[in-house]
């Protein structure tokens, strides 16, 4: 017979092996933080002085006293302007802005996967997962990518540029698949998530191209016999304005 202790560790053996690590998130690719020289406390780190007026106007938005409240919006001002993730030193910052401890921060920035807490690149390429875009394809969109970048997911690119994560749904599962560009090239001031949708493996190719060449590609669909999200080829309904009621009073209709 096992005592409890082993058999919670052949439990927690038996759970790694199913879960792929390499498949993970960027903001859960560590359970816990291990410092390193780029990310440990005693790296300085402050918010601009444009952002902290930024940080001064947000906090307006809450009560005095529930200012924690906008620890998941400052946190997401300091990962844009850190280039897309989160250091520790970071944490602390918002912590202290927000007179919180900073494992209340920790917890907040472990639990969103928006939150990435190791490098991406410039621009962070997110592929829907979700059911509707893999029916439609995202498996080939996602391999399309990674082919063309010469990474695994969650790997960075050697140049800085890319890197290639999973997100859950996005609500454009009428436009699916589907991917989002985070780009993190102009800073917390020219900081973009645009949604591209109806992709196919060669246009999402051309998309991260035209990324490289510090061109926009159009964003929405692209598919070019669609209109945002009506039907490809026009609307076959809804072709002209509603009637309205014969009268005011439906009851007396």
């Amino acid at each position: 017979m096992f005592g409890i202790a082993e058999v919670a560790r052949r439990a927690a053996v038996r759970l790694r092996v199913r879960v792929n690590p390499g498949v993970r998130h960027f903001s859960t690719a560590l359970n816990y933080h291990l410092d390193s020289p780029d990310n440990n406390p005693n790296v300085p780190w402050e918010f601009t002085e444009a952002n902290k007026e930024r940080v001064k106007e947000i906090i307006t938005h809450y009560p005095s006293n529930y200012k924690q409240s906008a620890v998941i919006t400052l946190l997401d001002l300091a990962q844009q302007q850190h280039g897309g993730w989160l250091p520790v030193s970071a944490m602390n910052k918002v912590a202290e802005v927000l007179e919180m401890a900073p494992i209340r921060v920790f917890e907040v920035a472990t639990f969103y996967t928006m939150f990435n807490r190791t490098k991406v690149g410039k621009y962070h390429l997110l592929v829907c997962g979700t059911t509707p875009c893999m029916i439609r394809g995202s498996c080939d969109i996602e391999g399309a990518i990674l082919k063309h970048l010469g990474v695994k997911r969650n790997e960075v690119t050697k140049d800085g540029m890319f890197s290639v994560g999973e997100m859950e749904c996005m609500g454009c599962c009428v436009n699916a698949p589907m991917i989002a560009v985070a780009d993190y090239t102009k800073g917390s001031e020219g900081f973009t998530y645009n949604y591209y949708e109806d992709v196919t493996p060669k246009r999402v190719v051309e998309i991260v191209e035209m990324l490289r060449r510090g061109e926009t590609p159009p964003v929405g669909t692209q598919n070019p016999d669609r209109i945002m999200a009506g039907p490809a080829g026009g609307n076959t309904t809804l072709l002209s304005e509603p009637k309205p009621p014969p009268c005011r009073d439906l009851d007396s209709c």
